[in-house]
C-alpha cells in the first residue's frame, strides 16, 4: 500500500482524541501534501536524469484555504518554485497568504522568529514528522525557533498560531519586500497597539495580534539584491499564551483589508475558524458521495475534487469592491470578481467541474471575465495560449446555469474568432486567411525554443470556432454560426495524410520536413507536446477526425503503437509520466485515451484509463508526486471525473462520454435532485448504460438528465 493512505490515516488520527476510533469524515480522505512532492526517477519521469535542476511536480501548495478564497496560507521553502512549496526541501522561510502553482503570488511571507534576527538567515528547519495538513488547516514545527505553528483561513484572512517555547521573547518576521520576485513597492505601519497594516505591490493587508506590539523595526539584507524584512516585536512576551496573528487581505485598500478582517475572522477563535473551514470543504465534497472501492481510491477521489476546486481565485471583498483591470475600484454587490482563470489548461474539465458543483461560482467567473474583456483589449480574455474562455462560456449556459449576459460574452468572443488585433489570438490574419497557422520552417529547432505554434493552435483555434459557433446558434445568429462552424473544420488542414499527424505547415503550404513525432517542443509545431500526444484533437468532431484515416484499423495500429513505442528520452521538465508515448503530464494529450470509443474499442480506452489512474496520481517515493503540473486544478479534475465514470470530452457540450467508474455507486448533487449512477460487473467493457428506464444509444450522457436526478446504471463485463 502506498504511503498515501498512511499519511492520511496519520492525519485523521490526529483530529481524534488518544485512544478514541471515529468515524472517517471527507475531509479525513484529503491530504493537501498530494502534489507537493518532485518526480525523480526514471520510471515515474519516463526518461533518465542528467540534469541538476529539477523537474516539475504538480506545483501544488499544501496550506490552508477555502474554495476559490482570495487567501491561501501556505509554507514557503523556495523563491520561484511553482507554489512556493517542494516536499523535498528542508528549510521553511515563512509562511505567505497567496499561492496558485504558477511562479507567482506568494504574497507577504511571515515567520515566528526569537533571538537576534539576520534577514540573510532564518529559514528554519522542519521535518515531514512534525508536519500535517487537511483542508482548511496546517501545522508544523519549527525547528529553528522551537515553534509549533499552525494555520487556517477564511475567504479573505489568515490566522496564524504560533505557540512559543516557555519563556523565549516572541517575535514576527514580516518578509515586506519578497514574494516570488522581490518588491520594490511595499509599506509597514503599526497602525494601533495590536495591529500594523500595510501594501505589497497590489496587495493590501491589515492584521491584529492578540499580544500588544512595542515596535517594528526594518532589517536590511546584506546580500546583493536582498530584500529587507520587518521585525515585530511585542510587550509582554514571554508568557505561555500562543502569538496569534489575524491578517486580512484586499486587493483594493488596507481599510477594506481591515473590513474583511472584522466581518469575517477577529471575533473568532483558532478552533472556530479551523472548524468553519471545515464545515465548508465537508459541505462541497458531500455533493459526490461513492459507495465501495479502495480506501486509496477514495483519497484520491476526494484530494483531487479538493485541489481542483481551489482556483480561480476570489478578488472582490465583503463590500462588493474590487479593482478592474483598468487598476480602477468598482463596487458591484451583484456578483464577485474572481482572477482570470488558466483559461488553456482548466477549460477542458476543471471548469466545468466547477459549474457541476459550483455553479453561482461558475457564474461569477464568467461575469468577471466579461468585465474584464470589456474593460481591456475587447477581446474575450485569454490565457497562456490559445483562447478557450468560449468554451467555459457556452458549456456553462448550456449545463443551465444561466444569469449572465450571454451576448455580452459572445460579442467578445465574436471578435477574437473574426478579427485579428492586439489582445486577440495570435497569427489570427494568416489563420483566418488560409484556414491553418504556418509553422517557421525550422527543421532542427531545438525543443526548448519558443516559436509559434502553429499546429496546436490551428487545432485548439478550430474547437474554439465550434464553441463561439455555439454561442452564435443559441442566440440565433445563424450567418455567424455557419461560418465559424465552417472554420471549426480548420484542424483538417494540418493533417498530413502521408504521416498520419497533425504536422507542421511552413508558408506557402508546404509540410516542415524531415518530420519527427517523437520529438517534443515547448511551442515549435506544437505547445508543450510531440506528435503522438497532439493526435486525435478534435471534440467537437470525433467522427469527422477519424474518417482522416482510411480505416478505424488504421487509427487502432496508431494508438496501440503510441502505447508501446518507447519515449525518444529527451529531459523535457513539463513532459514527465509516460505510457510509450502517451503523456499524461501535461494537457495537451488527455482526450487522447478516448479515441478507441471511436472506433468500437470502448473497453481498450478503459483500459488506458485505469492505468492512468492508478499509476499517476500518487507517484514517487513518498506517494506524493503528479505525473506533472496540477495546473490550476485541471491534473486534478482529469481524476476527479474520471474515477467517478464522467468525463467533459467536449467541454462545449453539456454531455459527458461515460466510462467505468471506480466505485459501486455515486451520488452526485449537481441539480435540485442527486444523481445515483450504478456500476454492476467489474469489466473494461460497458454492455449497457442505461439513463432511468431507457438504454443509452452510445456513450455520452446528458448534463440534462444527470441534473434532473435522473438515475444511471453502468453495465459491464
Amino acid at each position: 500500500m502506498k504511503k498515501f493512505i498512511a499519511i492520511i490515516s496519520a492525519a485523521a488520527l490526529l483530529c481524534g482524541c488518544a485512544g478514541e476510533k471515529k468515524e472517517k469524515t471527507l475531509t479525513d480522505y484529503v491530504n493537501p501534501l498530494l502534489g507537493t512532492a518532485t518526480l525523480w526517477e526514471t520510471e515515474d519521469l519516463g526518461y533518465e536524469r542528467h540534469q541538476e535542476k529539477r523537474t516539475w511536480g504538480a506545483e501544488a501548495f499544501p496550506g490552508a484555504a477555502l474554495p476559490n478564497a482570495m487567501v491561501q496560507l501556505t509554507p514557503v521553502t523556495m523563491w520561484r518554485a511553482g507554489a512556493g512549496y517542494q516536499y523535498e526541501d528542508t528549510t521553511i522561510l515563512g509562511f505567505a497568504h497567496t499561492a496558485m502553482g504558477h511562479w507567482n503570488l506568494i504574497d507577504l511571507p511571515m515567520i515566528p522568529v526569537t533571538g537576534n534576527v539576520n534577514a540573510d538567515n532564518y529559514a528554519s528547519g522542519y521535518s515531514h514528522k512534525n508536519e500535517s495538513a487537511r483542508p482548511g488547516y496546517y501545522q508544523v514545527h519549527l525547528n529553528k525557533y522551537d515553534v509549533n505553528a499552525e494555520l487556517t483561513s477564511t475567504l479573505h484572512a489568515g490566522y496564524h498560531k504560533y505557540t512559543f517555547k516557555d519563556g523565549d521573547a516572541k517575535r514576527l518576521l514580516v518578509n515586506v519586500a519578497h514574494n516570488q520576485h522581490n518588491v520594490r513597492d511595499w509599506e509597514v505601519d503599526q497602525v494601533a497597539d495590536n495591529a500594523f497594516a500595510g501594501r505589497q505591490g497590489g496587495i493590501y493587508y491589515y492584521a491584529v495580534t492578540n499580544l500588544p506590539i512595542d515596535s517594528i523595526g526594518i532589517v536590511q539584507s546584506k546580500a546583493e539584491k536582498g530584500a529587507p524584512v520587518a521585525i515585530v516585536d511585542f510587550k509582554n512576551n514571554t508568557g505561555k499564551e500562543p502569538l496569534e496573528v489575524k491578517i486580512g487581505l484586499s486587493y483594493v485598500s488596507t481599510d477594506n483589508a481591515r473590513l474583511n478582517l472584522e466581518e469575517e475572522m477577529l471575533a473568532k477563535n483558532f478552533d472556530q475558524v479551523r472548524q468553519e473551514a471545515d464545515d465548508t470543504w465537508t459541505a462541497l465534497l458531500s455533493k459526490v458521495q461513492v459507495e465501495g472501492g479502495t480506501e486509496r481510491q477514495k483519497g484520491l477521489l476526494y484530494t483531487t475534487l479538493y485541489r481542483a476546486s481551489l482556483m480561480p481565485r476570489l478578488e472582490s471583498d465583503v463590500n462588493g469592491e474590487y479593482r478592474d483591470n483598468r487598476r480602477e475600484v468598482v463596487k458591484d454587490s451583484t456578483f464577485r470578481y474572481y482572477s482570470n482563470p488558466a483559461f488553456w489548461d482548466v477549460s477542458r474539465n476543471q471548469l466545468i467541474l466547477l459549474t457541476m458543483l459550483q455553479p453561482d461560482v461558475a457564474s461569477d467567473v464568467i461575469k468577471s471575465t466579461i468585465d474584464r474583456g470589456e474593460k481591456g483589449s475587447g477581446y474575450i480574455p485569454s490565457y497562456f495560449h490559445g483562447d478557450h474562455a468560449p468554451t467555459f462560456v457556452i458549456g456553462t449556459w448550456k449545463r443551465g446555469v444561466q444569469d449572465f449576459d450571454l451576448s455580452r460574452a459572445y460579442a467578445l468572443a465574436l471578435k477574437s474568432a473574426t478579427v485579428p488585433g492586439r489582445g486577440g489570438r495570435a497569427w489570427m490574419e494568416e489563420y483566418l486567411a488560409n484556414g491553418y497557422v504556418a509553422d517557421e520552417n525550422a527543421p532542427d529547432c531545438p525543443f526548448w525554443d519558443e516559436k509559434k505554434g502553429g499546429v496546436t493552435k490551428t487545432l485548439e483555434y478550430a474547437y474554439d470556432d465550434y464553441a463561439v459557433a455555439q454561442i452564435a446558434k443559441e442566440l440565433g445568429d445563424s450567418t455567424n454560426y455557419n461560418m465559424l462552424m465552417e472554420h471549426s473544420k480548420n484542424y483538417k488542414n494540418v493533417f498530413n495524410p502521408e504521416t498520419g499527424f497533425f504536422q507542421g505547415r511552413i508558408e506557402g503550404g508546404a509540410w516542415l520536413e524531415p518530420y519527427n513525432p517523437d520529438l517534443p517542443y515547448y511551442q515549435h509545431m506544437y505547445r508543450e507536446a510531440n506528435g503522438w500526444n497532439s493526435l486525435f484533437y478534435a471534440p467537437h468532431d470525433p467522427e469527422g477526425m477519424i474518417a482522416l484515416y482510411s480505416s478505424p484499423d488504421k487509427v487502432e495500429a496508431l494508438l496501440d503503437t503510441m502505447l508501446v513505442r518507447p519515449y525518444c528520452g529527451l529531459e523535457v521538465a513539463n513532459l514527465t509520466g509516460f505510457i510509450g508515448n502517451y503523456c499524461h503530464g501535461n494537457q495537451p494529450g488527455h482526450n487522447i485515451p478516448y479515441t478507441y470509443y471511436f472506433i468500437g474499442k470502448q473497453e481498450k480506452s478503459q483500459e488506458l484509463i485505469n492505468k492512468i489512474l492508478d499509476r499517476f496520481y500518487d507517484m514517487g517515493a513518498e506517494g506524493l508526486a503528479y505525473a506533472g503540473m496540477d495546473d490550476a486544478g485541471e491534473m486534478s479534475a482529469w481524476y476527479a471525473l474520471n474515477a467517478l465514470g464522467l468525463y467533459t470530452y467536449s467541454p462545449a457540450d453539456p454531455e459527458y462520454i461515460v466510462s467505468v467508474p471506480l466505485f459501486d455507486k455515486e451520488t452526485i448533487v449537481l441539480g435540485e435532485q442527486p444523481v445515483t449512477i450504478s456500476k454492476t460487473g467489474n469489466g473494461n467493457k460497458i454492455k449497457e448504460i442505461k439513463v432511468g428506464d431507457k438504454t443509452l444509444d452510445g456513450y455520452f450522457i446528458e448534463h440534462a438528465d444527470l441534473a434532473a436526478g435522473t438515475p444511471v446504471t453502468i453495465v459491464t463485463e
